[in-house]
């Protein structure tokens, strides 16, 4: 089956059914597949960076849309996860709520206003006088669009869905979650690149669940964790092994990417497991898990089994989609 479109605002009920698109339905969280067609809040979300403080000192700052005119801020000294944080420090997390065409985060010391224009002004408490300016930006992983070397096998690029078992084309030529490759692999070097849905008054694993499992064993978890402190269920996170090194997530509705390296657990004659399986993870461009064991399957799909196996996307009732993905066999 092939859609050609989907509406910025689905329900998780319909989704799973007859993928039929509606306006709102009572009692479901709103569900926005694409960024045309986003609520004015989403425009405030975002990651931001610049100066801030009596010395004017870099910071990042991560903005997360909770729906209801409310918002988190996540503050980072040094810049953002991935290009400057200062891993030493504790992130500074504050809600605020949206009056008028502002969002005022306030804490005991310091306030921030939050701009229509997309700046983030922060002012002492104490004397009233703003320090510094954090701006908007839009990070793209630096190997999006990456192309397959020769030998690559291409299992999806848009234009068929043949290479996977219930795979489904839909919106803008992507590939619906929920399948698995027909193909096996045992050793193989993966590109994929995913889109979370913008979920605003959902949580936790409700936003935007998915996961990408290789051999259909191993899973490294996909969820709009945009914000969140990176844990092993969440989006980079391998569920039950180990949490990503750093939350590379990027806000929801916006590309990411995943570069895998994977090397299978290996048997002896006797049916033994005798090393386990290895992966190195680069979640947009940044190092998460670096060639780390996998002592055993994770839950959800296949256990531990001396043969190839699949790539399975899992579902998980979201409407996650994926696109230009291609394997290297090793």
């Amino acid at each position: 089956m092939r859609i050609s479109h989907w509406s910025g605002r689905l329900t998780t009920a319909l989704f799973l059914g007859l993928l039929t698109t509606t306006a709102t339905v009572r009692g479901e969280d709103p569900i926005y597949t694409h960024p045309d067609e986003v609520p004015p809040s989403y425009a405030l979300q975002g990651e931001y960076v610049g100066q801030a403080g009596k010395e004017a000192a870099r910071f990042g700052a991560q903005v997360i849309a909770l729906g209801n005119d409310m918002f988190r801020l996540v503050g980072y000294a040094g810049g953002l996860p991935g290009d400057g944080w200062d891993t030493s420090t504790e992130r500074v997390e504050i809600e605020g709520k949206q009056s008028g065409d502002e969002v005022l985060f306030q804490s005991d010391i310091f306030s921030v206003r939050l701009t229509k224009d997309g700046r983030l002004i922060p002012t002492t408490t104490e004397d009233g006088v703003d320090r510094g300016e954090l701006n908007r930006i839009e990070r793209t992983s630096p190997t999006m669009g990456q192309k397959p070397p020769a030998g690559a096998l291409v299992l999806f690029d848009g234009s068929s869905a043949e290479a996977f078992e219930n795979g489904e084309i839909v919106q803008d030529d992507l590939l619906l979650a929920n399948c698995e490759t027909k193909e096996k692999f045992g050793d193989h070097s993966l590109h994929l690149e995913f889109r979370t849905p913008f979920k605003p008054t959902a949580r936790g694993q409700a936003r935007g669940n998915s996961g990408v499992y290789i051999q259909g064993r191993y899973e490294i978890q996909v969820l709009d964790s945009f914000g969140l402190s990176g844990e092993d269920n969440e989006c980079g996170g391998i569920y039950k092994v180990a949490k990503p090194k750093v939350n590379m997530c990027y806000p929801p509705l916006q590309w990411q990417t995943y570069d895998i390296d994977f090397t299978a657990a290996r048997y002896g004659a006797d049916g033994k497991k005798t090393a386990n399986a290895k992966i190195t993870v680069r979640h947009n461009g940044v190092v998460i898990h670096d060639n780390l064991e996998l002592p055993e399957h994770t839950p959800g799909k296949y256990q531990e089994a001396d043969s190839p196996g699949p790539l399975y996307l899992q579902g998980h009732g979201n409407p996650v989609v994926y696109r230009n993905i291609w394997v290297v066999q090793k």
